[in-house]
């Protein structure tokens, strides 16, 4: 059975774990939400810091726990893309070190992957084909997957995702950072009629609306409008409530028809924004009318963790996929670039 350390450093969350196949050995995550707070936001200077700063011990810490050594690993994972950069070489720089120190492969994982990956936390037999929504904080996307972890892009958010817009409409609330929490906390305290909110939809060239493809721009204008003109206090509850509903109606009902368009009986929600109570009773109940099977991680892997990487990892090391010495971090990279991720063994064979 192949076994990997996994590290996740791409953005407020520095996390490692050690992963069996599907099962989780060993885990460690530090959080940098109290150091970000303060800021509205993720400030990627003081993330690379604390990383640098709580990495080696949360390396030792899941190792003990495990009590395995080196030799028993089968390699070393890590987000390598896409994330804040400075933070990404953090993680890579301890999983390159490990690897050349203990002459164990490096897996270089896009952190997309990642999130899809940990569907197979939840259900360790599912094996694709199947559909997945990715909501994050800088991710938003409908995702076929197909055999041999391979991937493609059938929907996307056009400009904010939908975890910016979270972040974004609780901060002109005054809820704080970060905002997704928040306004699940205080949304089903509200009318979530209270206020007609706009679904962004986006137009095709020819005419007609794209059927998968989301905007979150306008919404979150339509809610700094009314947080303008409203008297205060403003009844925040409602807002909060009715801005998550037209979220969730949205992102249902695009999921909903691209699973039935392509055939997909399986769905996957995956990232932070799949931790939102509403979106996942809302999708559940929505997909149960269409015969469709949803698959949510737990919580605490529906955001950052490295137990996901770790999943990715074994993935692509039983593929025969390891990454060059000489990989580097990326800020972006498409879903369908994760080929470039790995070295060509056919080449290298040939030669």
């Amino acid at each position: 059975m192949t076994t990997v350390l996994a590290i996740e450093t791409s953005c407020d969350e520095t996390a490692v774990a050690i992963v069996r196949e599907r099962q989780v050995l060993a885990e460690a995550v530090a959080s940098q939400i109290p150091q970000h707070q303060a800021y509205g936001g993720v400030v990627p200077e003081i993330a690379s810091r604390q990383h640098l700063e709580a990495i080696n011990c949360l390396l030792q810490r899941v190792q003990q726990e495990t009590n395995l050594s080196w030799a028993q690993l089968d390699g070393i994972a890590a987000t390598c893309a896409p994330g804040l950069v400075g933070a990404l070489n953090i993680g890579l720089a301890a999983a390159k070190t490990l690897a050349v120190l203990y002459q164990r492969p490096l897996v270089g994982i896009h952190h997309l992957e990642g999130h899809i990956c940990s569907a197979y936390l939840a259900a360790p037999d599912l094996q694709p084909p199947f559909l997945c929504l990715l909501v994050s904080g800088g991710h938003t996307s409908l995702v076929a997957v197909q055999h041999g972890q391979t991937y493609n892009p059938l929907g996307q958010t056009h400009d904010d995702a939908v975890g910016e817009a979270f972040d974004k409409v609780a901060r002109l609330l005054g809820l704080g950072y970060p905002g997704g929490p928040a306004i699940d906390r205080l949304a089903p305290t509200g009318n979530p009629h209270a206020f007609a909110l706009p679904e962004g939809k986006i137009s095709l060239p020819g005419g007609g609306i794209h059927p998968y493809d989301m905007s979150f721009s306008g919404l979150k204008t339509a809610v700094r409008r009314l947080v303008e003109q409203l008297p205060t206090p403003l009844p925040s509850a409602d807002l909060a409530a009715s801005f998550q509903y037209t979220v969730v109606q949205a992102l249902t009902r695009r999921a909903i028809r691209c699973a039935v368009d392509q055939g997909l009986t399986t769905l996957v929600v995956a990232g932070g924004v799949a931790a939102n109570r509403e979106l996942r009773q809302t999708l559940t109940t929505a997909a149960q009318r269409q015969g469709i099977q949803v698959i949510i991680p737990p919580l605490k892997y529906c955001t950052d963790n490295a137990a996901m990487i770790g999943c990715a990892g074994v993935l692509r090391l039983k593929q025969g996929q390891v990454s060059p010495l000489t990989l580097t971090s990326r800020s972006r990279m498409a879903l369908t670039d994760i080929s470039t991720l790995y070295e060509d063994h056919s080449r290298t064979n040939s030669g």
